[in-house]
């Protein structure tokens, strides 16, 4: 079980969940810290909203336990459960005005009149919405609604919020920025959230901690420096960002490992390590890790051919043949128009040997 930064306030013991003979989420277990921004990251049908499902109380697990302070709370009712949940269809009331959407868990829970007008204000201060009270949602943009559904997670001070792909239908330009706030209101609070994605950029940028998940197991669990410099395993370094692949068996280790890639070729590199002869290895190495070199220069420098060069505004993508069977490709920040290798170019490129990450499958 992997522990969390802070002391737990959600725990999933052995948690299991299968639909017929299909297992969704398999047996996994996790601490999540109180006031611990934790993110769910994997592609579709990984398992993640299935576990948010199992937490919020809208799927019960086949086995195993989610204790929320301290209480099991596999029997509760997901209104018993006192928790915060934002979807990405907003699911707001259409006949009811903002003041009466955020109202509404609260009216719930029988507050008393003046405790709503006074929760609900600080709820819309908190989402820079003040004044938008009288609106109605289809007056909103889809920023502004999903604020909306923000405060309304927010106004009943629940201990833990859920967040289920809440930007997703956002443009990339709103959905950026609303990270952000996103991330400002979580410092502000410090309540505990767990957010879903399929966006690895969007779960780099806001998460204390990451969960990595694929066909219902954890990859890996760490903060975003641990899962982007040091993947576990080949899913990770290629969920998460890119990666170059170098893999094969090893043909000789003196100063230089000589590695025997598909199609017969060999590539060679500086490794310290020890490898045996004979010995399969499978190495990650992200392209902004790589860089040029000059052509005596006597260390881990690799030759190739430049295939292509690709312009992404502040960085420059080059793919890089070092033989008739492999491609690296490599980023680096673009230089003023004109300048930069060109295609069908001959270069050395080399990398810090602690950029080379060796992945265990």
């Amino acid at each position: 079980m992997q522990a969390p930064t802070k002391d737990p306030i959600l725990r999933l013991i052995n948690l299991e969940k299968t639909f017929g003979d299909v297992v969704a989420v398999a047996d996994v277990s996790l601490d999540i810290g109180d006031g611990e921004f934790l993110t769910l990251l994997g592609p579709s049908g990984s398992g993640k909203t299935t576990i948010l499902n199992m937490i919020a109380g809208f799927e019960f697990p086949t086995s195993g336990d989610v204790i929320l302070q301290g209480q099991s709370i596999n029997a509760l009712l997901p209104e018993k459960r006192n928790i915060g949940l934002v979807f990405q269809n907003y699911a707001l009331f259409p006949h009811m005005t903002v003041f009466e959407n955020i109202a509404f868990p609260l009216k719930m829970r029988k507050f008393p009149k003046e405790d709503i007008q006074r929760k609900v204000k600080q709820a819309l201060e908190l989402v820079q919405l003040s004044g938008y009270e009288t609106r109605f949602p289809k007056q909103l943009s889809g920023g502004q609604q999903q604020r909306i559904a923000v405060a309304r997670a927010l106004v009943f001070d629940a201990p833990l919020l859920l967040f289920d792909e809440p930007l997703g239908a956002l443009d990339k330009k709103l959905r950026e920025h609303m990270q952000l706030e996103l991330k400002e209101i979580h410092t502000q609070l410090k309540r505990t959230m767990i957010y879903v994605t399929h966006d690895q950029e969007e779960a780099l940028v806001m998460s204390d901690r990451i969960v990595v998940m694929n066909h219902g197991r954890f990859e890996q669990v760490g903060n975003p420096d641990e899962l982007y410099e040091k993947p576990a395993n080949s899913f990770v370094a290629s969920f998460i960002g890119e990666s170059n692949f170098i893999e094969g068996t090893v043909a000789a280790h003196d100063q230089r490992l000589t590695i025997e890639i598909e199609g017969g070729e060999t590539i060679s590199f500086k490794w310290s390590e020890r490898i045996q002869k004979g010995e399969a290895v499978k190495f990650c190495l992200r392209p902004e890790k790589i860089f040029f070199v000059a052509d005596d220069d006597p260390g881990g420098s690799v030759h190739g051919v430049i295939r292509d060069v690709i312009y992404v505004g502040e960085t420059k993508r080059y793919a890089i043949d070092v033989g008739r069977s492999k491609t690296i490709f490599m980023r680096q920040m673009s230089t003023r128009i004109g300048q930069g290798r060109q295609k069908g170019e001959k270069v050395h490129i080399g990398w810090h040997e602690e950029s080379l990450r060796r992945l265990s499958e």
